[in-house]
């Protein structure tokens, strides 16, 4: 589904990808396994549309992303979980929620709502608290809710883990995992593989901006 080869990204005159290269088949679920610094955040900025490479080719089922629009990622059902978050701090977890599926005309926004609540049921006990207002895990959770609303095809996280506590990990476990009953696709960037050993079909490493 997701075909990335050898791309090279450079940013402010630094090479951060060498002639890197990824897939993610339909249906799976593959970790990015790096550590800080190894330039798993600037692939995944790059698959969003943040970054464009120098080199290489990226497509999603067969169509270029490198010319693709950023905004019209989410209408191709690509979620994007940042490691940062990236919540806008002034709106509620459901409008936080909702901003990628507004862009997408083919998505009911009722509809993606229900699904997510289902998945993640928590997230109704805060929808309409400002996501400035939030712990780091709870915006943790909300960003993960705001990539599943209109992931319907593959979803993108970046250190989904990092930085919350072991019960909060446990639970992101479990919907990941819960995943696997779906035909959603799921890239994990990881600094190890302590909390998705169990999740992934396929492990691929990145060192300095290669593949290893």
């Amino acid at each position: 589904m997701l075909k990335i080869n050898a791309i090279n990204v450079t940013i402010q005159s630094v090479q951060v990808l060498r002639r890197f290269s990824i897939e993610v088949p339909s249906g799976s679920m593959v970790g990015l396994i790096g550590r800080n610094g190894a330039g798993k955040t600037t692939l995944m900025r790059t698959i969003m549309g943040h970054l464009i490479p120098d080199a290489g080719t990226i497509s999603f089922d067969d169509q270029d992303l490198i010319h693709t629009k950023r905004h019209a990622r989410a209408p191709l059902g690509i979620g994007y979980m940042p490691e940062d978050r990236g919540l806008v701090p002034e709106l509620t977890v459901e409008e936080n929620i909702l901003v990628p599926v507004w862009s997408s005309r083919s998505l009911d926004a009722a509809a993606r709502l229900d699904f997510v609540y289902g998945v993640l049921p928590e997230l109704k006990d805060m929808l309409a608290r400002r996501a400035l207002l939030l712990s780091g895990g709870q915006q943790k959770l909300a960003a993960l809710g705001r990539a599943l609303a209109v992931g319907t095809r593959l979803l993108i996280l970046d250190e989904p883990f990092e930085g919350v506590a072991p019960a909060l990990s446990q639970r992101l476990s479990e919907v990941i995992a819960g995943l696997r009953s779906s035909a959603v696709s799921v890239l994990i960037a990881q600094s190890d593989l302590n909390h998705s050993r169990d999740l992934l079909d396929t492990e691929v490493i990145i060192e300095r901006g290669a593949n290893a």
